[in-house]
């Protein structure tokens, strides 16, 4: 093995990435090292590489990014011991503390010293990733590589989705992206009655019905009322899943809500936004934050639910090189995509 890697690394504070050589890195004795066979291309990739305030206070520079993936364990660590050379492996981005009292308490997800691949710490935009041998999660052979490499945003959409009991209740999702989309195919896969999800974005729209069994609603064009009405629905939806980051979109979730609904807001709004709290009040809705995924309960539960018939593969729109990324972050900035996978693979001439 060379001791070189090609790798996309953001090595400037402006725009864009650049493919790079790097060292391939040297692993720790709780580490495994993995050879990357796919990577998803992530909303947070896209801050990154439009160097917007979020990315400029937050992102080291210079540094390999990227977070999702799926490869092949290549070395181990010497204190390894429960996996092996040439397992398959995807992995928990978020690399934790073992000092504050979430994570002592085992609830890893909470650890305020949590730090990122591929936002804090070296990604997995690269031929080789190391990464701590407690973030690497087996793949099953039901799981190939391409879904492999995109559990981290589905792990964002389980977690969202399971924040609250689903089973015969009306779910409204708010936000059509790829991580919408994928919340709203969970939500029907678990037992949810009526699914609708809302955009404006009509690509993605249809996106979501050919992903997932959801009645959809352009609210640029549509009134949600009228859908409402449609699927028989006497006091609105039981559940909310706010996924835009929208505040227009959080008001009419709010108001589209029965009295003691519920909504989980995984979007996050640019900057402050006005909330309208005495309606939430008054309305006795619950809202919970989601951040990331549960260590990892969100984990056992998605591979479950893909091991039992939870198909979203369709949400992947769009396969390509790695040398061909200035393509696939042109395409997934237009808004025309749903999740685009880069391949790692040597390209044949």
């Amino acid at each position: 093995m060379s001791n070189e890697m090609k790798a996309l690394a953001k090595m400037a504070p402006a725009p864009g990435l650049d493919l790079i050589r790097a060292p391939v890195p040297e692993i720790g004795p709780d580490d495994v090292l993995i050879k990357v066979r796919k990577t998803g291309i992530c909303g947070t990739d896209i801050h990154i590489w439009d160097w917007d305030e979020w990315a400029a206070k937050t992102v080291p520079v210079p540094l390999i990014t990227g977070h999702e993936f799926a490869g092949e364990i290549v070395e181990l660590g010497r204190n390894v011991t429960d996996l092996s050379l040439g397992q398959r492996v995807s992995g928990e981005g978020h690399l934790i503390g073992k000092h504050s009292r979430q994570s002592r308490a085992g609830k890893f997800h909470l650890d305020p010293e949590t730090r990122g691949i591929g936002v804090n710490e070296q990604g997995a935009f690269a031929e080789y990733l190391k990464l701590p041998a407690f973030n690497a999660v087996p793949l099953p052979d039901e799981i190939d590589d391409e879904i492999g490499a995109i559990l981290d945003p589905l792990g964002n959409a389980v977690h969202t989705a399971l924040s609250f009991d689903l089973v015969g209740e009306d779910v409204l999702v708010t936000g059509a992206g790829p991580i919408g989309i994928m919340a709203a195919a969970v939500a029907r896969h678990v037992g949810a009655r009526h699914v609708v999800i809302t955009d404006i974005n009509p690509d993605r729209l249809t996106l979501a019905r050919e992903v997932a069994d959801v009645e959809t609603v352009n609210v640029a064009k549509e009134d949600l009322k009228d859908t409402i009405a449609h699927l028989k629905m006497k006091e609105g939806f039981d559940v909310g899943l706010e996924m835009s980051g929208n505040q227009v979109a959080l008001d009419q979730m709010v108001e589209a809500l029965v009295m003691g609904g519920h909504i989980a807001l995984l979007g996050i709004p640019p900057g402050k936004s006005p909330v309208d709290w005495s309606r939430i009040v008054f309305k006795a809705i619950t809202i919970k934050g989601v951040y990331g995924r549960e260590i990892f309960e969100t984990w056992y539960k998605m591979i479950a639910m893909l091991e039992n018939g939870l198909d979203i593969r369709n949400v992947i729109t769009h396969r390509m090189h790695v040398d061909d990324y200035r393509k696939g972050f042109e395409t997934m900035k237009s808004g025309a995509s749903g999740k685009i996978v880069l391949d790692w693979s040597a390209r044949e001439v």
